[in-house]
C-alpha cells in the first residue's frame, strides 16, 4: 500500500472521490491538543504524553499507532474526556474540554462523542436496541423515540433482525456492530475506536472495517487506535506516537476499500 510521509503535516490526502467529504473537512478540526503532557507519578514521574500537538479535522478518518505503552491509550482517555491532562489543552468541537468540570466532561462525553471498544463492552441483560439507546436514557430522550432511534441504527448496521437479542446471542462480530449503532445513537462529532477489531476473525474484522468506511463516506470523523499495519491502511493518515510524542503523522495515499457487504 503506498503511502507518504507528511512531516508532521495534518492536510487529509486528496482522494478525488468525495468532494463533499473534503468540504467537511474544510470547516475546522473535530480535536486539538496543545502541548499536550500526561504524567502519572509511580514513586518517579512517567510521561504517558509529553508535549503533544495534534489536531483531528472534521470528517477524517485517522488511525493511531505505536508500541505497547506509547500513549496510544492516554490521547483517546483525553479526547474522550475520560481523563484530564497534566499541561495543556485539550479541544473537542471547538471547546475546550480539559478546563471544563467533571460534570461538564461528562456531557460533552455524552453529546460528543461515540466510543467503540476492543471488548465491545455490552451491558449482558440488556437487547441490542436497549444497548443502543443506553446513551440517550442518560440524555433524557423519549422511550419511544429511544426505540425508534436504536431500530434505525441497528437496520444501518445489518443488525435490523437481531433488535431483542442480548448479546450472548450474537457474534462477535454482531456484538460489535452493536457497539457502533450505541456510539452512533447520540450523533457525536467524532467516533473513537479502541482496536475495534482486535477480538475478531479476519473475515469479521475486514466486515467492520467495511463499516467504519461507510460511516466515514458519510461524513463522520473517526479516530482509530490500533496495532495493526493493514487496519491502519483504512484510514487516511496515521498518526506514529512513542514513547508519548508524536513520532510522525503519515498520509496514505491509496487508504484500503472493503467491497464486503454486511452478512
Amino acid at each position: 500500500m503506498a503511502a507518504s510521509d507528511s512531516g508532521g503535516s495534518d492536510a487529509t490526502s486528496d482522494r478525488g472521490e468525495a468532494t463533499d467529504r473534503e468540504e467537511t473537512t474544510d470547516r475546522g478540526n473535530a480535536v486539538e491538543l496543545r502541548n499536550v503532557r500526561k504524567t502519572y507519578y509511580l514513586g518517579e514521574p512517567v510521561h504517558a504524553l509529553d508535549g503533544v500537538d495534534v489536531s483531528i479535522p472534521r470528517g477524517s478518518y485517522t488511525a493511531v499507532m505505536g508500541p505497547s505503552g506509547s500513549g496510544k491509550s492516554t490521547l483517546l482517555n483525553l479526547i474522550g474526556c475520560l481523563d484530564t491532562p497534566t499541561e495543556g489543552e485539550v479541544w473537542v468541537n471547538d471547546r475546550e474540554v480539559s478546563a471544563l468540570s467533571q460534570r461538564e466532561r461528562t456531557e460533552v462525553r455524552g453529546e460528543e462523542v461515540g466510543f467503540v471498544f476492543q471488548t465491545f463492552n455490552l451491558m449482558p441483560k440488556l437487547t441490542a436496541a436497549e444497548n443502543v439507546s443506553l446513551p440517550l436514557v442518560f440524555g433524557g430522550v423519549d422511550k419511544n423515540e429511544r426505540r425508534k432511534r436504536a431500530r434505525e441504527l441497528l437496520e444501518d448496521v445489518g443488525l435490523g433482525d437481531r433488535v431483542g437479542h442480548r448479546p450472548n446471542e450474537l457474534s462477535g462480530g454482531q456484538r460489535q456492530r452493536v457497539a457502533i449503532a450505541r456510539a452512533l445513537a447520540a450523533d457525536p462529532s467524532i467516533i473513537l475506536a479502541d482496536e475495534p477489531t482486535g477480538n475478531l476473525d479476519q473475515e469479521t474484522g475486514e466486515q467492520i472495517m467495511g463499516l467504519f468506511q461507510r460511516l466515514h463516506d458519510e461524513g463522520n470523523t473517526i479516530l482509530m487506535v490500533t496495532h495493526e499495519r493493514p487496519i491502519a491502511e483504512h484510514a487516511e493518515r496515521v498518526i506514529h506516537v512513542l514513547d508519548g510524542t508524536v513520532e510522525r503523522i503519515e498520509e496514505i495515499e491509496s487508504p484500503r476499500r472493503v467491497e464486503t457487504e454486511l452478512v
